[in-house]
């Protein structure tokens, strides 16, 4: 009796082992099949959206980008110069027929604001075939000529024009005007002392007397001394003043701040000789500011007259 040894119910120890790896199985199937949902859906929410992207794609060309009902027949090109219209036209590289909704606005307009003669550009579509571009030319003061080389072994002179704002202008070609040069396109003061190497169409000058000599370019038109001389050169050779030479004969020198006021001092140094009857002024130096160092010459013969002020031109639109 002692020596028996107690019975184990084996059965119920194999019957809990196999519950626990049943449950284990059914939470593993469980898993994977979650897993294979969650994927399948994930790659069935890209393709849905793959193909309502392409699907749209598709709708919006038919409906949009290559339906001929916008395709342009008109191209509106408006200046406030002198610039022909077919000639921005070309610049902008836009074809009749081209579909309105697709052009690259962006595309065109850096193409006209290539062109050192644009100042600005407004691109803009009018439905449902008509493109309209707005151009604002910049306007010339001034001018320089610089000898270079023109390829068969010898030199010419080739001239830039330059804006109030110091940007580079290469002039038009005749045939891209709507008007030929004239003379008074020919009364640009010409500007001396300015390197060639520094001339690059559609960059800015931006030393001070530069700056300085395009300011008095711009303003001298309505200045004090409008109508009674004209200026032919500039020269902006020194860092510290500006030395202009009129049609008159006269020699003025200016200081590169105060303008205006330098300008009407001139005019009274102007009318003073005129009572006085000195002649005509050689030299003036309206750089100095405690006096005005003045020279004069008897006339021996009458200097030519002053050519009228030539202003900002008036603003025009050519259609």
């Amino acid at each position: 009796m002692w020596g028996k040894r107690k019975q184990v119910n084996r059965r119920l120890g194999r019957v809990h082992v196999l519950d626990v790896k049943l449950r284990s199985d059914q939470v593993r199937k469980t898993r994977a099949r979650f897993v294979a949902l969650s994927f399948g859906s994930v790659i069935g929410m890209v393709i849905g959206a793959y193909a309502c992207w392409r699907g749209g794609e598709w709708v919006l060309n038919r409906v949009a980008y290559e339906n001929p009902a916008f395709a342009i027949n008109s191209i509106e090109a408006q200046t406030d110069g002198v610039i022909l219209p077919d000639q921005l036209r070309r610049w902008a590289n836009v074809r009749p027929g081209e579909n309105l909704l697709a052009l690259d606005l962006a595309r065109v307009k850096r193409d006209l604001e290539m062109v050192p003669m644009i100042a600005t550009v407004s691109v803009e579509r009018i439905l449902p075939k008509t493109l309209r571009i707005r151009v604002t030319e910049r306007e010339p003061v001034a001018q320089v000529a610089v000898l270079r080389s023109n390829g068969r072994g010898g030199v010419e002179t080739a001239v830039f024009h330059l804006d109030a704002a110091g940007f580079v202008i290469q002039p038009l070609d005749p045939r891209q005007r709507t008007r030929p040069l004239g003379q008074g396109d020919d009364s640009l003061p010409l500007l001396k002392g300015i390197k060639p190497g520094d001339l690059q169409p559609g960059r800015a000058l931006e030393s001070p007397a530069v700056q300085a000599a395009l300011k008095l370019a711009a303003n001298f038109a309505y200045s004090p001394m409008a109508g009674l001389v004209d200026l032919k050169t500039i020269d902006v050779s020194s860092a510290d003043v500006l030395t202009v030479k009129t049609g008159q004969g006269s020699e003025v020198i200016f200081g590169l701040e105060n303008l205006d006021q330098q300008l009407r001092r001139w005019r009274e140094v102007y009318e003073m000789g005129m009572r006085m009857r000195k002649g005509n002024l050689a030299t003036l130096d309206l750089a100095v500011s405690n006096n005005v160092p003045a020279r004069w010459v008897e006339a021996s013969v009458t200097p030519p007259p002053a050519k009228a002020p030539k202003p900002l031109r008036n603003r025009r639109r050519n259609v």
